[in-house]
Parts: C-alpha cells; sequence; structure tokens
C-alpha cells in the first residue's frame, strides 16, 4: 500500500487504484466550480495535453499557494487543459477563485463519490485527514497515457513546480 505522510509524524495509506506513468489515465466525472455544478471529464484521451493538480483542500495554505502559482504558470502552456481536483464542495471552491483570482485552470471537486480519488489511488485512508485526497500531480498526454507523476510525499509540501510545467510542455 502506497503511503504519505502528514506533518511528517503521521503516515497514511492511500487507497484506490494506483495509476502510474505509462498507464492510461482513467476518464472520471468531477464536479466543476465555474460553470457551477457542471460535470467535467479529467483523464482519457483529448485534443490537449492534460495536467491534473490533486490537493487536499483549497483552504488551507499549501493548497492556496499552489492552486495560485499554477494559475500564473500555466496560463503561457498552449496547447494544456489543467484541472485542480479537491474534496472541496463546488460552493467553497468558486469562492476560493472569485476571492483568488483563478482564471486560467478548471477547479473541480470529487466530493460526489470520490470517483477520482479511487480511480487514480489518491484517497487517504486514514489519519487526520482520512477521506480527502493526497497531494499529485498527473500529466496527461493527448493520447490518454500518464507522462508524468509527482505523489508528493509529505501532504503538507508543494510539488516541484518547474518538472510538472515542464512535463506539460512536452506532452503538449
Amino acid at each position: 500500500m502506497t503511503t504519505v505522510t502528514f506533518k511528517q509524524d503521521t503516515v497514511c495509506n492511500l487507497t484506490g487504484n494506483e495509476i502510474n506513468v505509462g498507464d492510461n489515465a482513467p476518464k472520471v466525472t468531477v464536479v466543476n466550480c465555474n460553470p457551477m455544478l457542471q460535470d467535467e471529464v479529467v483523464g482519457g484521451a483529448k485534443d490537449k495535453a492534460q495536467l491534473i493538480v490533486v490537493v487536499p483542500s483549497l483552504d488551507t495554505p499549501v493548497c492556496d499557494a499552489e492552486t495560485r502559482r499554477f494559475n500564473t504558470e500555466v496560463a503561457s502552456v498552449d496547447g494544456a487543459e489543467v484541472t485542480t481536483v479537491s474534496m472541496d464542495l463546488p460552493f467553497a471552491a468558486a469562492k476560493f477563485c472569485s476571492t483568488a483570482g483563478i482564471e486560467n485552470l478548471k477547479v473541480c471537486s470529487d466530493f460526489r463519490n470520490k470517483d477520482f480519488a479511487n480511480a487514480y489511488g489518491m484517497l487517504l485512508a486514514d489519519g487526520p485527514l482520512a477521506g480527502v485526497t493526497a497531494r499529485a500531480i498527473f500529466v496527461v498526454g493527448k493520447d490518454g497515457k500518464v507522462t508524468y507523476k509527482e505523489l508528493v510525499p509529505e501532504i503538507t509540501a508543494e510539488p516541484d513546480f518547474d518538472k510538472a510545467i515542464e512535463a506539460l510542455k512536452s506532452a503538449c
């Protein structure tokens, strides 16, 4: 079983189907916050490369900073679709996007049935944050194959932004 840590002293197990580089990225429906409550499909083959940013909750300093940074850095990447997925309710996500000026990426929720978290192996099975997603990055090529994955080993740490953006540019 794959694990991550929370505040470096609590080991948390992940559950679901682990997805790795070279695997087909499962097509999963999540809920968009803009337009509100609209179904949004992530994964699978599309006409654009996909950057899927997985965060536990936008209402934390690390997730807030990460989403703002990706919003800024992906604005210049042509041929990319960028989606942040969390367990936040779409209403809370919409409020965050409005306050933070998020305009260059989609912000979606997996709150309904945790299909995304289970399909990608990102659901925290235990620990203080059980029931939300771990922090991870997936880049999916136009063919629907995962070309890059970073599962951040410490939930309170940020991902490697430079590697993620470079992987996205390569997939475009």
